[in-house]
Protein backbone atom coordinates (compact mmCIF):
# COMPACT_ATOMS: atom_id res chain seq x y z
CA UNK A 1 0.00 0.00 0.00
CA UNK A 2 2.80 2.41 0.91
CA UNK A 3 4.54 1.64 -2.39
CA UNK A 4 1.36 2.50 -4.31
CA UNK A 5 0.92 5.81 -2.44
CA UNK A 6 4.55 6.79 -2.93
CA UNK A 7 4.37 6.07 -6.67
CA UNK A 8 1.05 7.92 -6.93
CA UNK A 9 2.22 11.17 -5.33
CA UNK A 10 5.65 11.01 -6.93
CA UNK A 11 4.16 10.68 -10.41
CA UNK A 12 1.78 13.61 -9.85
CA UNK A 13 4.07 16.13 -8.17
CA UNK A 14 7.75 15.20 -8.49
CA UNK A 15 7.85 13.42 -11.88
CA UNK A 16 5.06 15.50 -13.43
CA UNK A 17 4.93 14.93 -17.20
CA UNK A 18 4.82 18.66 -17.97
CA UNK A 19 6.86 20.31 -15.23
CA UNK A 20 9.55 17.67 -14.69
CA UNK A 21 10.23 16.15 -18.12
CA UNK A 22 8.39 18.68 -20.39
CA UNK A 23 6.33 16.09 -22.26
CA UNK A 24 3.04 16.97 -23.93
CA UNK A 25 3.91 20.67 -24.15
CA UNK A 26 2.29 21.14 -27.59
CA UNK A 27 -1.27 20.33 -26.53
CA UNK A 28 -0.56 21.79 -23.07
CA UNK A 29 0.05 25.22 -24.61
CA UNK A 30 -2.51 25.02 -27.42
CA UNK A 31 -5.56 23.71 -25.54
CA UNK A 32 -5.09 25.61 -22.27
CA UNK A 33 -6.88 28.82 -23.26
CA UNK A 34 -10.20 27.71 -21.70
CA UNK A 35 -10.79 25.62 -18.58
CA UNK A 36 -13.63 23.60 -20.12
CA UNK A 37 -11.48 22.51 -23.05
CA UNK A 38 -8.53 21.75 -20.75
CA UNK A 39 -10.74 19.56 -18.54
CA UNK A 40 -11.96 17.54 -21.53
CA UNK A 41 -8.50 16.94 -22.93
CA UNK A 42 -7.08 16.20 -19.48
CA UNK A 43 -9.77 13.58 -18.84
CA UNK A 44 -9.01 11.98 -22.21
CA UNK A 45 -5.30 11.85 -21.37
CA UNK A 46 -6.02 10.22 -17.99
CA UNK A 47 -8.16 7.56 -19.66
CA UNK A 48 -5.63 6.83 -22.40
CA UNK A 49 -2.72 6.58 -19.94
CA UNK A 50 -4.75 4.44 -17.52
CA UNK A 51 -5.47 1.93 -20.30
CA UNK A 52 -2.29 1.98 -22.38
CA UNK A 53 0.31 1.80 -19.58
CA UNK A 54 -1.05 -1.50 -18.12
CA UNK A 55 -1.56 -2.95 -21.62
CA UNK A 56 1.97 -2.04 -22.61
CA UNK A 57 3.22 -3.49 -19.31
CA UNK A 58 1.65 -6.82 -20.27
CA UNK A 59 3.24 -6.61 -23.72
CA UNK A 60 6.61 -5.84 -22.18
CA UNK A 61 6.42 -8.62 -19.60
CA UNK A 62 5.10 -11.42 -21.82
CA UNK A 63 6.32 -10.51 -25.29
CA UNK A 64 9.06 -7.89 -25.60
CA UNK A 65 11.72 -8.16 -22.93
CA UNK A 66 14.58 -10.63 -22.90
CA UNK A 67 13.26 -14.07 -21.97
CA UNK A 68 9.62 -12.93 -22.01
CA UNK A 69 8.65 -15.69 -24.45
CA UNK A 70 9.68 -18.45 -22.05
CA UNK A 71 5.98 -19.17 -21.43
CA UNK A 72 5.83 -20.54 -25.01
CA UNK A 73 8.52 -23.09 -24.28
CA UNK A 74 12.21 -23.30 -23.36
CA UNK A 75 13.27 -22.97 -27.00
CA UNK A 76 11.86 -19.40 -27.06
CA UNK A 77 13.55 -18.24 -23.84
CA UNK A 78 16.50 -16.68 -25.68
CA UNK A 79 14.38 -14.48 -27.94
CA UNK A 80 14.37 -10.71 -27.31
CA UNK A 81 11.75 -8.64 -29.13
CA UNK A 82 12.62 -5.38 -27.41
CA UNK A 83 13.26 -3.69 -30.77
CA UNK A 84 9.48 -3.82 -31.37
CA UNK A 85 8.66 -1.76 -28.27
CA UNK A 86 8.04 1.53 -30.05
CA UNK A 87 5.88 -0.05 -32.75
CA UNK A 88 3.67 -2.03 -30.38
CA UNK A 89 3.39 0.75 -27.81
CA UNK A 90 2.31 3.27 -30.45
CA UNK A 91 -0.15 0.79 -31.95
CA UNK A 92 -1.76 0.28 -28.54
CA UNK A 93 -1.93 4.03 -27.93
CA UNK A 94 -3.42 4.73 -31.38
CA UNK A 95 -6.13 2.11 -30.80
CA UNK A 96 -7.15 3.61 -27.45
CA UNK A 97 -7.14 7.16 -28.84
CA UNK A 98 -9.48 6.11 -31.64
CA UNK A 99 -11.81 4.65 -29.00
CA UNK A 100 -11.71 7.91 -27.01
CA UNK A 101 -12.38 9.95 -30.15
CA UNK A 102 -15.43 7.85 -31.03
CA UNK A 103 -16.84 8.13 -27.49
CA UNK A 104 -16.29 11.90 -27.24
CA UNK A 105 -17.80 12.54 -30.67
CA UNK A 106 -20.83 10.44 -29.74
CA UNK A 107 -21.61 11.85 -26.28
CA UNK A 108 -20.10 15.38 -26.39
CA UNK A 109 -20.00 16.88 -29.90
CA UNK A 110 -19.28 20.36 -28.50
CA UNK A 111 -16.18 19.13 -26.70
CA UNK A 112 -15.16 17.17 -29.78
CA UNK A 113 -15.38 20.34 -31.90
CA UNK A 114 -13.53 22.48 -29.33
CA UNK A 115 -10.66 19.99 -29.05
CA UNK A 116 -10.37 19.84 -32.82
CA UNK A 117 -7.21 18.26 -34.19
CA UNK A 118 -5.67 17.88 -30.74
CA UNK A 119 -7.92 14.96 -29.78
CA UNK A 120 -6.61 12.58 -32.48
CA UNK A 121 -3.14 14.02 -31.87
CA UNK A 122 -3.18 12.37 -28.44
CA UNK A 123 -1.97 9.31 -30.35
CA UNK A 124 1.34 11.09 -31.01
CA UNK A 125 1.40 13.02 -27.73
CA UNK A 126 4.84 12.37 -26.28
CA UNK A 127 3.38 12.35 -22.75
CA UNK A 128 1.32 9.25 -23.63
CA UNK A 129 4.25 7.38 -25.16
CA UNK A 130 6.51 8.68 -22.40
CA UNK A 131 4.29 7.07 -19.76
CA UNK A 132 4.79 3.61 -21.32
CA UNK A 133 8.52 4.14 -21.90
CA UNK A 134 9.09 5.36 -18.34
CA UNK A 135 7.12 2.36 -17.08
CA UNK A 136 9.45 0.10 -19.06
CA UNK A 137 12.61 1.94 -18.00
CA UNK A 138 11.69 1.90 -14.31
CA UNK A 139 10.95 -1.83 -14.48
CA UNK A 140 7.65 -1.53 -12.60
CA UNK A 141 7.15 -4.99 -11.06
CA UNK A 142 3.37 -5.52 -10.99
CA UNK A 143 0.33 -4.79 -13.14
CA UNK A 144 -1.28 -2.90 -10.24
CA UNK A 145 1.66 -0.52 -9.98
CA UNK A 146 1.59 -0.03 -13.76
CA UNK A 147 -2.11 0.92 -13.56
CA UNK A 148 -1.30 3.22 -10.64
CA UNK A 149 1.51 4.86 -12.61
CA UNK A 150 -0.69 5.38 -15.67
CA UNK A 151 -3.51 6.99 -13.69
CA UNK A 152 -1.23 9.17 -11.55
CA UNK A 153 0.78 10.35 -14.57
CA UNK A 154 -2.48 11.29 -16.29
CA UNK A 155 -3.70 13.14 -13.20
CA UNK A 156 -0.41 15.04 -13.06
CA UNK A 157 -0.81 16.15 -16.69
CA UNK A 158 -4.47 16.99 -16.03
CA UNK A 159 -3.60 19.20 -13.05
CA UNK A 160 -0.91 20.96 -15.07
CA UNK A 161 -3.16 21.88 -18.00
CA UNK A 162 -6.09 22.73 -15.70
CA UNK A 163 -3.93 25.08 -13.59
CA UNK A 164 -2.42 26.90 -16.57
CA UNK A 165 -5.87 27.21 -18.23
CA UNK A 166 -7.35 28.80 -15.10
CA UNK A 167 -4.43 31.22 -14.86
CA UNK A 168 -4.60 32.13 -18.56
CA UNK A 169 -8.31 32.92 -18.23
CA UNK A 170 -7.53 35.29 -15.36
CA UNK A 171 -4.51 37.05 -16.87
CA UNK A 172 -6.50 37.72 -20.03
CA UNK A 173 -7.91 40.73 -18.16
CA UNK A 174 -4.62 41.68 -16.51
CA UNK A 175 -2.23 44.40 -17.56
CA UNK A 176 0.52 42.17 -19.02
CA UNK A 177 3.38 43.98 -20.80
CA UNK A 178 2.89 43.86 -24.56
CA UNK A 179 6.08 41.85 -25.36
CA UNK A 180 5.02 39.11 -22.89
CA UNK A 181 1.40 38.68 -23.93
CA UNK A 182 0.38 35.25 -25.18
CA UNK A 183 2.97 32.50 -25.04
CA UNK A 184 5.59 34.69 -23.37
CA UNK A 185 3.78 35.04 -20.05
CA UNK A 186 2.56 31.44 -20.38
CA UNK A 187 6.13 30.13 -20.50
CA UNK A 188 7.08 32.25 -17.48
CA UNK A 189 4.09 30.97 -15.48
CA UNK A 190 4.88 27.39 -16.54
CA UNK A 191 8.44 27.77 -15.24
CA UNK A 192 7.23 29.13 -11.90
CA UNK A 193 4.68 26.32 -11.61
CA UNK A 194 7.41 23.79 -12.40
CA UNK A 195 9.50 25.16 -9.52
CA UNK A 196 6.46 24.92 -7.27
CA UNK A 197 5.74 21.30 -8.23
CA UNK A 198 9.40 20.33 -7.77
CA UNK A 199 9.28 21.68 -4.21
CA UNK A 200 6.93 18.81 -3.34
CA UNK A 201 9.96 16.52 -3.68
CA UNK A 202 10.71 17.17 -0.01
CA UNK A 203 7.70 15.02 0.92
CA UNK A 204 9.50 11.89 -0.31
CA UNK A 205 13.17 12.90 -0.29
CA UNK A 206 13.43 14.81 2.99
CA UNK A 207 16.40 14.41 5.29
CA UNK A 208 14.75 11.84 7.55
CA UNK A 209 17.00 8.85 6.90
CA UNK A 210 18.78 7.17 9.84
CA UNK A 211 22.59 7.23 10.10
CA UNK A 212 24.58 4.78 7.99
CA UNK A 213 25.29 2.48 10.96
CA UNK A 214 21.55 2.05 11.44
CA UNK A 215 21.44 3.50 14.99
CA UNK A 216 19.34 6.64 15.32
CA UNK A 217 20.90 9.59 17.08
CA UNK A 218 19.43 10.00 20.57
CA UNK A 219 18.96 13.13 22.65
CA UNK A 220 21.82 12.06 24.94
CA UNK A 221 24.19 11.82 21.98
CA UNK A 222 23.23 15.28 20.80
CA UNK A 223 23.74 16.66 24.34
CA UNK A 224 27.25 15.17 24.47
CA UNK A 225 28.10 16.77 21.11
CA UNK A 226 27.41 20.33 22.33
CA UNK A 227 30.37 20.60 24.79
CA UNK A 228 32.71 19.19 22.12
CA UNK A 229 31.56 21.79 19.58
CA UNK A 230 31.92 24.58 22.16
CA UNK A 231 35.43 23.39 23.02
CA UNK A 232 36.46 23.37 19.34
CA UNK A 233 35.15 26.93 18.89
CA UNK A 234 37.14 28.13 21.93
CA UNK A 235 40.33 26.50 20.62
CA UNK A 236 39.83 28.16 17.21
CA UNK A 237 39.41 31.54 18.90
CA UNK A 238 42.65 31.02 20.85
CA UNK A 239 44.53 30.21 17.66
CA UNK A 240 43.20 33.33 15.96
CA UNK A 241 44.14 35.52 18.96
CA UNK A 242 47.66 34.01 19.08
CA UNK A 243 48.16 34.70 15.36
CA UNK A 244 47.04 38.32 15.80
CA UNK A 245 49.56 38.82 18.62
CA UNK A 246 52.40 37.41 16.48
CA UNK A 247 51.57 39.67 13.54
CA UNK A 248 51.47 42.74 15.79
Amino acid sequence: MLEHLELFFKSIFIDNMVFAVFLGMCSYLAVSKKVATAVGLGAAVIFVLAVTVPLNWLLDQYLLRDGALAWLGPEYADYNLGFLSFILFIATIATMVQLVEIVVEKFSPSLYNSLGIFLPLIAVNCAILGGSLFMQARDIPTLGLALNYGISSGIGWFLAILAIAAIREKIRYSNVPAPLRGLGITFIITGLMGIGFQSFGGMLTGDNEPPEDGTPATTADKTEEKPLIKKEIEEDEKVVSYNEVIHK
